[in-house]
């Protein structure tokens, strides 16, 4: 069975950075398209970001071009969101997700197959 967990969360302030890191467990992700996306109390989760399997593509949300990076180490079978500049509006809970049947990047939550717990991330002035 696969698990992905996620960790880096936490309150930090208008326009710093928090690095949100997602290892994962039982299936290497090397085999896997992942993705980030985010979820605010009353909205559907949106899609924030996601990595091709060997890392040479990305794709983002408009809304954290230019800020938010995803990468991945596939050696050590975790993924990371590097976040810079963030803003009030970046506060949510943040998920991680595999897509094992996928090869290149995917913005589609359908894709994907697994899902971490989430972690929580507040900007605040």
């Amino acid at each position: 069975q696969v698990q992905l967990v996620e960790s880096g969360g936490g309150l930090v302030q208008i326009g710093g950075s928090l690095r949100l890191s997602c290892a994962a467990s039982g299936r290497t992700v090397s085999t896997a398209v992942m993705g980030w996306f985010r979820q605010v109390p009353g909205k559907d989760s949106e899609f924030v970001a996601t990595i091709s399997r060997i890392g040479g593509s990305t794709s983002y949300a408009d809304s954290v071009k230019g800020r938010f990076t995803i990468s991945r180490d596939n050696a050590k079978n975790t993924v990371y969101l590097q976040m810079n500049s963030l803003k009030p509006e970046d506060t949510a809970v943040y998920y991680c997700a595999a897509d094992f049947g996928g090869f290149l990047v995917s913005k589609l939550k359908v894709d994907y197959d697994y899902w971490g717990q989430g972690t929580q991330v507040t900007v605040s002035s």
